[in-house]
């Protein structure tokens, strides 16, 4: 699937960005920061035309995920970092050290406690590792599933 060219409006195939790209949006103290997370996600995707697949809602949904757990129990996030070639990876950092744990027995219908299995769930890899004075919470998918929209191996 492609898409049109910005300058040309000639189809662009969809594939991986030259070279690798990384994408940086800064956070810290901003208001709304979930909705200029995705706004800025879906346009990297648009941009790399990654944006027409399933795999691409899902993208969007690792990123509000990963950045609400940083409001909700890191203080914030501090800044969201895209970088794609053979996979997509999905970066926030925020100001705690204190790694993130699924909770071992999240209620069903009851909000709360599900997001690291939402991300578990929709990523190819996650993790998270402590900085100085803070830490950083990664979700990775695997590029050909953005690129054909097929569904993660279950």
């Amino acid at each position: 699937m492609g898409t049109i060219g910005p300058e040309t409006g000639d189809p662009v195939t969809a594939g991986l960005p030259a070279g690798g790209q990384r994408r940086r949006l800064a956070l810290a103290g901003v208001r709304g920061s979930v909705a200029k997370g995705r706004e800025f996600t879906r346009q990297a995707l648009r941009d790399w035309g990654w944006d027409r697949t399933d795999t691409s809602e899902d993208t969007l949904l690792l990123v509000s995920e990963l950045l609400t757990n940083a409001s909700l129990h890191a203080g914030g996030c501090h800044e969201l970092v895209l970088t794609a070639g053979e996979t997509l990876r999905i970066e926030v950092t925020d100001g705690t050290t204190d790694l993130p744990a699924r909770d071992p027995a999240p209620q069903r219908g009851v909000p709360g406690g599900h997001g690291l299995y939402i991300v578990e769930r929709l990523s190819d890899r996650w993790g998270a590792r402590a900085h100085g004075d803070g830490k950083a919470v990664w979700a990775e998918i695997d590029a050909a599933r953005l690129m054909s929209g097929s569904p993660k191996e279950r």
